[in-house]
Parts: structure tokens; C-alpha cells; sequence
């Protein structure tokens, strides 16, 4: 307890270092054992501060290789850790959001695609992740055709939407992980979500291609989505030793202005080795600088959706869109 203000730390470094053992250190447990944790987990936190419903983020950029898979993965690590309940939704064909909690292709067997395609219900193909209190949503490779398939189907932007509202009903987050390109499956995601984190490389051309998203959230927001919101702009692959970083760092923030998280998340090599153990860098290695860096990024995040009123996310609004009114 904190002896100033008598409440339970829940700051992610505690719980991980408590709760979510390095991996030499779990193999050693026995599934009795591994119980118990999870046991203790659930009444560490039972006090933790939850959202009336699901809150829905997509972390979204057409761009490939900034950084969107690594802060979906590391961010829903993190938010688990101060005990929220957390999905993880892979809705990209390449599948590496899966692969980053250490799901191979062979254990895939219903995922994303099923629940746009088939109707399953979340609980129903979520499958628990090393992280005590994350599920994930995998993606197969069906979702390949999904594409396609979509351009025929019935409200076919409202596909996610409507499987979230339907089944999605405990947890307290549901991240997307979208595919680097503003296609069908994007836009489902966009009109499931309820806010949206855009990372951007800190690079040369780190703002080439926003205008395009910006112009399709505006997009989404008039024609599907009208409670859409940027909740913000994460800068990742940071190099402190670069002046090119700290310009561009510049021009981000004074194009995007308090929408950019104050959390860098750096250029770290245990941030690239991570996924090919696995594991979120959180697991991996928790005294990085990376690791510690998403830690700070979840607290902002929640730090923001405590400021948000979001409108009744209900069955309603999905399939009634029209009737919801933009915040």
C-alpha cells in the first residue's frame, strides 16, 4: 500500500516484476503454480479503476514498418498489467501480432476471419496469451481473401462492429492491429473503433501519407463512425543520437500538437529481438529502455481515456448509425 494516499500500487513495473515472471523463471513453474499467479492477479487488482464497457483502439497507419504491430503488442501488455482485461484483435494477413505473443501459424485455427465471416463470437476464438489477463484474436490465413470477400458482403464496413458489440462484453480493451494500407479491413476497424493511436517513425518522411489518413477518419466519421477520435500520435524508433530524430520529433509535434503522446518510444534492440522470442519486450526484457518506454505510453493512455465521455456503444448504434451524434 502507498503510505501517501493508501491505495495498492498498481504502476505496470510492479506488476510485472511481480506477476509476470521472465521466461526461465516460468518454465520453472508448475501449472498449479502458474494458477495461483494468475489467481493472485485477478485479487492484485481487483480494485483497478475499469471503463463502463469495452473501449475499442485501433492502432492504425498505412505505412509499413513504423512500429504499429510492436506498440500493439507492448501497449496491451502494459495495459494488462495494471490488471485491465484486455483483447488483442490481429486483424493483419500477415499475422505478426500473433507471432509477437508467440503463437505459431499451426495454432491458429478461427480467428479474425471467423468472426467477420462466420459470426463466432469473441469468446468463443480468443485465446489466452502468456499475459496473465490478454486474449488474442489471431489471425489465420483465411484472412488473406478477406479482402476480397468483403467487397460483396452486406454492410461490409460493419462487420467488426457488429461482432464486438455482440460478444465482446468482458473485457475492458480491445486493441486492432490493422494492416499497413487503408483497405476494407482497415475501415472495418475504423468503424469498430472508438479511438485511434497512429504511430510514426521518427524519419524523413515521417508525415508523408497523414494527410491520406486524416482524410479517411474525417471520411469515416461522416459515413460510419461519428464518435472516431484520434486519441493520439506515438513517435517510435527514436535515436537520441540522431539530429534528424530531434528534428523531425519538432515537426511532428508542432503538426500534431497535443495529440502526440510526451512517451518517445526509443530504437532499441531488445524492442527487435523480442518478437523473435515470442514475447512482448515487457516479458522479454522488463529493465529496457523499450519496455519501459511502452509502460509510460499505457499510463498516458489511460491517463487520456479518463478525460473521454464516450457515447452507449450498443447493438443501436452499430446498426443504426445515423442516430449516434458526433462528441
Amino acid at each position: 500500500m502507498s503510505p501517501k494516499n493508501g491505495h495498492a500500487d498498481h504502476s505496470p513495473e510492479k506488476f510485472v516484476a511481480e506477476k509476470i515472471a521472465p521466461e526461465k523463471t516460468m518454465a520453472e513453474k508448475s501449472a498449479p503454480e502458474k494458477h495461483i499467479r494468475e489467481k493472485s492477479h485477478n485479487q492484485h487488482h481487483a480494485s483497478v479503476q475499469r471503463p463502463e464497457k469495452c473501449r475499442v483502439l485501433a492502432v492504425v497507419n498505412q505505412k509499413g514498418g513504423v512500429g504499429k504491430t510492436t506498440t500493439a503488442v507492448n501497449l496491451a501488455t502494459a495495459l494488462a498489467a495494471v490488471g485491465m482485461r484486455v483483447l488483442v484483435i490481429d486483424l493483419d494477413p500477415q499475422g505478426n501480432l500473433s507471432t509477437g505473443f508467440g503463437i505459431s501459424r499451426a495454432a491458429r485455427s478461427v480467428g479474425s476471419y471467423e468472426i467477420l465471416f462466420a459470426e463466432h463470437r469473441i469468446e468463443d476464438v480468443a485465446v489466452p496469451t502468456v499475459v496473465p489477463g490478454l486474449s488474442i484474436v489471431t489471425a489465420t490465413a483465411d484472412l488473406a481473401g478477406a479482402e476480397i470477400q468483403l467487397v460483396t458482403e452486406p454492410r461490409r464496413e460493419y462487420r467488426l462492429a457488429e461482432a464486438i458489440a455482440r460478444s465482446a462484453v468482458n473485457y475492458d480493451y480491445a486493441i486492432i492491429d490493422c494492416p499497413p494500407s487503408l483497405n476494407m479491413l482497415t475501415l472495418n476497424a475504423l468503424t469498430a473503433a472508438d479511438s485511434l493511436i497512429v504511430p510514426l517513425q521518427v524519419e524523413f518522411y515521417a508525415l508523408e501519407g497523414v494527410s491520406s489518413l486524416m482524410q479517411t477518419v474525417q471520411l469515416v466519421r461522416e459515413r460510419f463512425n461519428p464518435r472516431l477520435a484520434i486519441m493520439g500520435v506515438v513517435l517510435t524508433m527514436f535515436d537520441r543520437r540522431n539530429s534528424l530524430s530531434q528534428a523531425v520529433t519538432e515537426d511532428v509535434r508542432k503538426f500534431f500538437g497535443d495529440q502526440v503522446f510526451t512517451t518517445v518510444i526509443p530504437r532499441n534492440v531488445r524492442i527487435s529481438e523480442a518478437p523473435s522470442h515470442g514475447k512482448p519486450v515487457l516479458l522479454y526484457d522488463l529493465k529496457s529502455s523499450g519496455a519501459r518506454a511502452y509502460m509510460m505510453l499505457a499510463s498516458e493512455v489511460i491517463k487520456r481515456e479518463a478525460l473521454v465521455v464516450a457515447p452507449a456503444y450498443t447493438d443501436e448504434a452499430v446498426h443504426n448509425p445515423s442516430t449516434t451524434k458526433a462528441a
